[in-house]
């Protein structure tokens, strides 16, 4: 646990798991809620009764291009009505509660989630009655807090580099609501019994069915460890043989053993999957194999699946299809190897599904499609003034200072080491102080945006035209992490003003 937690009464969601289950074990002693498939409807009573059943699709020019000989097949569980595979949990943790008698129509559920998990929860919550809160981190999308907000829940956000354990991690923030909201209760994905469930009567039943019982390697991503879980333990029972791999991105720490998880805890942009703890609900005994990947070729798979393939999935699909290819690569011709496809590229629409974003995060590099001559030179040419600064210990109140002396309205922050911690802007702020977050006289710390591209002055007015499409600014930088040192800060303005300064442009 973190050393900073000091939340009295912390509930930590990786204390190690008292689950009792056993291969075909007998169900009669099972303690939790069991459920079988039902025939579909022509007609059905409310949009929750259409979660899962979702189509199996057989990939064709991907697995050709790499040069695989078995059939690969994906889940695309983007069918779902709330567009993700955790539509399945959401339903099944609000009414395993309900059954229990911990919850009632009329009652708040919080949930702290990346996004999908909250859409499926937010969607039974809107079919059925209930107040719905989602805490989640600032860097998932806001296509699912726009989502999100259409459904009826209330956002908190939290900041991305919070450890799980820390009292600004969502699951702090989580329990701190509950316990001050009355009539509310945290469904908890990271230790409730229906998240592996769902899948283990439902996903691998369907999968199971779908393949006529002959799977040879079932490929999941591992995020709260629920749907590896379920599916893994499930599929073992009916086919011992089948190998499972769990993928996992760089900078997560699921991954076993421990030195595949090379670097430790880190960021990383692909969303809904990977964690830095071990959830409760993550049986990791039922993965034969842990498969790492990186942001890149993740979201380039992703790009491919749209692309190569017409299937519309996000980020994490990328990923889980990118450690297929790497894992099944042995297996034979008629050998069937089937990949979940979590989400839907709608969560992602600004995201890597743009190729300006795609650019600035230098996935992809940028290209020079209309000939412009200032293109490749360096940030070097411009005349970049010394920024103005903050601290971490500045105030609103110094923040309105610069920006009535200076008429800046960007500004870079930095901490008491002298490193950058990010910028602030009167957008930042002005959305802290909507939110009740931050007042004039407290410190701006709330209000840093820390999601910022550096670059260094050897960098392409190319590449910065390609980031200012999708960021307010860029911070030039020099030396290395332990030496960096500010420079300067690019905005729209100063590449605006090279070019129509350069005679050859005119204006162009």
């Amino acid at each position: 646990m973190s050393k900073e937690c000091k939340q009295k009464d912390f509930e930590t969601p990786d204390w190690p798991s008292r689950c009792t289950w056993k291969p075909n074990a007998d169900p009669k002693t099972s303690p939790h809620t069991k459920e079988t498939r039902q025939p579909r409807p022509k007609i059905f009573p409310d949009i929750l009764k259409t979660v899962g059943e979702t189509p199996l699709v057989r990939l064709n020019r991907i697995p050709q291009a790499e040069g695989l000989k078995c059939d690969v097949f994906v889940k695309c569980e983007y069918f779902n009505p709330g567009g993700s595979v955790k539509d399945r949990i959401g339903i099944r943790m609000l009414e395993d509660a309900e059954k229990k008698g911990l919850i009632k129509p009329g009652d708040t559920l919080i949930e702290p989630s990346s996004g999908n998990t909250g859409i499926g929860v937010a969607l039974a919550c809107a079919v059925k009655g209930y107040r719905c809160i989602i805490v989640m981190a600032m860097k998932m999308s806001n296509e699912k807090v726009n989502v999100l907000k259409a459904l009826g829940a209330e956002i908190v956000r939290v900041p991305t580099e919070a450890a799980f354990d820390s009292p600004e991690g969502s699951l702090a923030v989580a329990q701190r609501l509950r316990d001050a909201t009355p009539n509310s209760y945290i469904l908890n994905q990271y230790k409730n019994s229906g998240n592996p469930l769902a899948h283990y009567d439902h996903t691998a039943m369907e999968i199971y069915e779908q393949c006529d019982g002959k799977i040879d390697m079932v490929v999941i991503g591992a995020g709260t460890g629920g749907t590896v879980t379920g599916i893994g333990r499930r599929l073992k029972e009916l086919i011992p043989n089948v190998q499972v791999i769990a993928s996992d991105p760089y900078g997560s720490i699921l991954a076993a053993p421990d030195n595949l998880n090379e670097g430790g805890v880190g960021f990383y942009e692909v969303e809904g999957i990977g964690y830095d703890f071990i959830p409760v609900v993550l049986d990791r005994s039922v993965v034969d194999k842990w498969v790492k990947t990186t942001d890149k070729e993740s979201f380039i798979m992703a790009k491919r699946l749209i692309r190569e393939e017409g299937l519309l999935s996000g980020g994490s699909s990328g990923a889980n299809v990118a450690a297929a290819l790497k894992a099944a690569k042995n297996l034979k011709e008629g050998q069937k190897c089937v990949v979940i496809l979590p989400d839907s590229i709608r969560n992602y629409l600004t995201k890597f599904v743009s190729e300006e974003w795609m650019e600035a995060k230098r996935y992809i590099s940028p290209e020079n499609i209309h000939n412009h001559s200032w293109w490749d030179d360096k940030v070097s040419n411009l005349q970049l003034e010394k920024p103005k600064i903050l601290y971490t210990t500045s105030t609103c109140q110094d923040f309105k200072k610069l920006l009535d002396e200076y008429k800046t309205d960007t500004v870079p922050v930095l901490n008491e080491n002298g490193h950058i911690e990010g910028i602030t802007s009167s957008k930042d702020i002005m959305t802290m102080i909507n939110n009740k977050r931050i007042a004039l006289n407290d410190p701006i710390i709330p209000a840093i945006n820390k999601k910022i591209i550096k670059v260094d002055s050897n960098t392409s007015l190319g590449l910065i035209s390609r980031i200012l499409h999708i960021e307010p600014c860029v911070i030039v930088t020099e030396g290395n992490a332990h030496t960096e040192q500010l420079k300067g800060i690019v905005t729209n303005t100063h590449l605006f003003n090279y070019i129509s300064s350069l005679p050859s442009q005119n204006g162009i």
